[in-house]
């Protein structure tokens, strides 16, 4: 039987200084074994999301390079 891995947010909840005001935020904390942690402002409790550091990474350059802009409003 495989090992079962629980991971755990271990840090503050942050969010971007350009993030409006009504929460439509995506939160972003330091998690266990190294991950990352992210959710939704609006919906904290619906759930987290794991990613490892260099997932996060790829997802931030791919952000400032500009990748996703047709995704925003």
């Amino acid at each position: 039987m495989a090992e079962s891995v629980t991971n755990h947010v271990a840090g503050a909840w942050r969010k971007s200084t350009f993030s409006n005001p009504s929460g439509n935020c995506v939160e972003l904390a330091e998690a266990t074994n190294n991950l990352v942690a992210v959710r939704n402002s609006r919906e904290p409790d619906s759930g987290i999301l794991f990613y490892t550091r260099p997932e996060i990474d790829a997802f931030i350059r791919g952000a400032k390079a500009g990748e996703f802009d047709d995704l925003a409003s």
